[in-house]
């Protein structure tokens, strides 16, 4: 039936089964991406709990990758850089560049999870006015058919009908999958922004601690 109908329909059609194929690249990719990148954060925020100082934790992370490794290196590198400057100008700057430093990283990780989303609203919010074009298409088809050969027979109609039906079911199976992966993936991010929040709390906490430990020996 699609190999038979109208060049137009058949272009809607192959539009929608490419807007399917995308919403099912991102759907497996994430469902491996962000597993693994939750794990592998969860690790290295327990091993940043665990820690009793920030410097303790540069062989453990060292090699790491994951975004509270990164904010631990990156707390870590401001403190090391700020100490020449530390007795006379306080922590409090020291404090700020760490933070910005740290959102920074969320800012970059949560952009990097929500990759390919915006293929997914796009599908989800064009698909049925795709398919709802090739319908009024196989409509309109049907009745020229009709004006052309003075017939309502079924055997005139029925095939623009039958395409019309047909697209319309194609815009309807690439938009709902889009919508359901979309949620998915915006739900499992979000947990993934407490997770990220959770470990700058830990980094921000070492590295109070550390400033006091200098506050009170200097020499340490």
């Amino acid at each position: 039936m699609l190999g038979a109908a109208h060049i137009v329909v058949q272009g809607v059609s192959a539009l929608l089964a490419l807007a399917l194929f995308a919403t099912t690249t991102i759907l497996l990719y994430k469902a491996v991406a962000l597993p693994l990148a939750s794990l592998r954060l969860r690790q290295s925020t327990a091993l940043i709990g665990a820690a009793k100082t920030l410097q303790s934790l540069q062989p453990a992370l060292s090699r790491r990758k994951d975004p509270a490794a990164r904010m631990a290196q990156a707390a870590l590198a401001e403190l090391e850089a700020s100490l020449p400057m530390l007795a006379a100008a306080g922590p409090s700057g020291v404090k700020e560049r760490a933070h910005a430093a740290l959102d920074h990283i969320m800012a970059e990780t949560l952009a990097r999870l929500k990759t390919g989303t915006g293929i997914l609203a796009t599908v989800a919010s064009t698909a049925p006015f795709i398919g709802l074009f090739g319908t009024v298409w196989g409509i309109m088809s049907s009745f020229l058919a009709i004006s052309a050969l003075k017939t309502t027979n079924l055997a005139v109609v029925a095939p623009g009908i039958a395409e019309a039906l047909l697209v319309t079911g194609f815009g309807l199976v690439a938009a709902i999958p889009a919508v359901i992966v979309y949620n998915a993936i915006l739900r499992r991010v979000a947990r993934m922004r407490l997770d990220l929040a959770g470990s700058a709390v830990a980094v921000e906490a070492h590295l109070s601690r550390a400033l006091d430990r200098r506050a009170l020996a200097p020499e340490v």
